[in-house]
């Protein structure tokens, strides 16, 4: 099982390296890096690449850990209770009737090995992130209602994506592997355009490169473009058939698609 990137996706050599020993080893791979260098794709470009299920979760602030197991829907139950479940074949006293199974729960749970994706896990306390680590690292978790054990039938394979803005325990660091993934310079940037346009007008690319890095070191921006932001502008201009000779640092069309916050437009104008 070894993961080469795909058809919309590329992969250089260092992530590659990592990606396909945590796959071996079985170990948690935490991914960092900016906004827009492909965090979170990898996770759902490894299950193309391997044909394999991914199970979600979009970490938040206000997300507690067993939610990403399971939890039980009370009020379902509750209603039940007093006005019967019909002919949903619900019974009020099978507790596993009214369990929702969380990304966790539900890859530990698939018959087949799944992706894993534990989307900006900076965003939650750390407390939960140790209460993760257990889960992830003995592949388990208990229903405490029932006292019940779910077992992992597969090992996922775990990405786990942070942006950074909190900085993770160090328990729960020691027990993944982890990777930087560097903003792509321009050779690579050039292979991963050429990866979503197989056609591409070759000047207008040189071109738009060179205006794009050009705007990326410009320290004023609050948010720099990144990846996404350089593959719909020069979507949105190979589909107007911009002349690449008419752009210039001073004349950038959809700037827009580049700078999304109101005071980097205003600072560029």
């Amino acid at each position: 099982m070894e993961f080469k990137g795909t058809s919309n996706y590329f992969l250089d050599p260092e992530l590659a390296d990592i990606v396909n020993i945590a796959i071996v080893m079985e170990k948690p791979l935490i991914v960092t890096g900016e906004a827009g260098t492909g965090k979170t794709q990898l996770a759902f470009e490894i299950a193309k690449g391997l044909d394999m299920g991914i199970e979600v979760a979009r970490c938040k602030s206000t997300m507690k850990g067993e939610e990403l197991c399971y939890v039980q829907d009370t009020v379902l139950r509750l209603n039940d209770s007093r006005f019967g479940s019909g002919d949903t074949g619900r019974k009020i006293d099978n507790f596993y009737d009214y369990v929702i199974w969380g990304p966790i729960g539900r890859a530990f749970r698939a018959d087949k090995k799944v992706v894993l994706l534990l989307d900006e896990i900076d965003k939650t306390d750390s407390d939960i992130q140790d209460n993760l680590l257990d889960v992830l690292d003995e592949t388990e978790f208990t229903i405490r209602e029932v006292n019940d054990t779910i077992k992992a039938k597969n090992k996922p394979i775990t990405i786990i994506t942070s942006n950074a803005k909190r900085e993770l325990s160090d328990p729960f660091l020691r027990r993944c592997y982890c990777h930087f993934i560097a903003f792509p310079t321009p050779d690579y940037m050039k292979e991963i355009v050429k990866l979503h346009f197989p056609d591409p007008d070759e000047k207008l690319l040189d071109t738009a490169l060179n205006i794009f890095y050009e705007l990326r070191k410009n320290k004023k921006f609050e948010k720099p473009p990144a990846t996404g932001e350089l593959l719909n502008w020069f979507d949105a201009m190979q589909r107007s058939g911009i002349n690449p000779s008419k752009l210039s640092m001073t004349n950038i069309p959809y700037m827009g698609t580049l700078l999304k916050r109101t005071g980097d437009l205003l600072r560029y104008r």
